[in-house]
């Protein structure tokens, strides 16, 4: 039981910390290096608060799936047996899977968007006016990307949330009668 727990703890504080910390680097980090003077600080700024999250992040998605892999290993019969159980727990396997690899390749856009900050920029997803199309293609994706990414972590929570009000007794067992009506 104790191992569980400290699984599901895990589960839950790494997908809150992916969300959390996308979300404040596209409101708090984005919108607050934008301010500055130079046009060329305003990516550098940005990419550098960025790199220096992402070791965080990758943590966070890599403690996440192999937490989330030990409880779905501690309730494999349960999500087996369960009417909705595999399938829930397929949506949200894709749902992390989709966001994780939308991350990674926001870290690979922050990269670019690095090495050309010396071009200068409106802000750190907004291309200025002699913004090469390298760098601005990149800029867009990333304003688009920033939001996608908290919506994918945001979802991740919820489907969790679905999956432990599943684990309610009552709601166990409408599911493994439900299951057992169908079969």
């Amino acid at each position: 039981m104790m191992a569980n727990l400290i699984a599901r703890s895990i589960h839950d504080l790494t997908a809150a910390a992916w969300f959390g910390g996308s979300l404040m680097g596209a409101v708090g980090l984005n919108g607050a290096t934008g301010q500055a003077k130079d046009s060329t600080e305003r990516t550098r700024l940005s990419a550098l608060g960025w790199k220096r999250w992402a070791p965080v992040q990758g943590a966070a998605l890599i403690g996440h799936v192999v937490a989330g892999l030990a409880v779905i290993n501690e309730n494999k019969e349960r999500i087996a047996s369960q009417d909705g159980g595999t399938r829930l727990t397929a949506y949200k396997t894709a749902v992390t899977l989709t966001g994780a690899a939308l991350t990674l390749y926001t870290g690979i856009l922050g990269r670019k968007v690095e090495q050309l900050a010396g071009e200068g920029a409106e802000g750190a997803t907004e291309p200025g006016p002699g913004s090469s199309k390298e760098l601005a293609s990149a800029q867009r994706q990333l304003k688009i990307l920033q939001w996608t990414i908290p919506f994918f972590a945001g979802t991740v929570i919820v489907l969790g949330a679905k999956h432990g009000e599943m684990q309610r007794t009552h709601n166990v067992l409408k599911g493994l009668v439900k299951r057992s009506l169908h079969s």
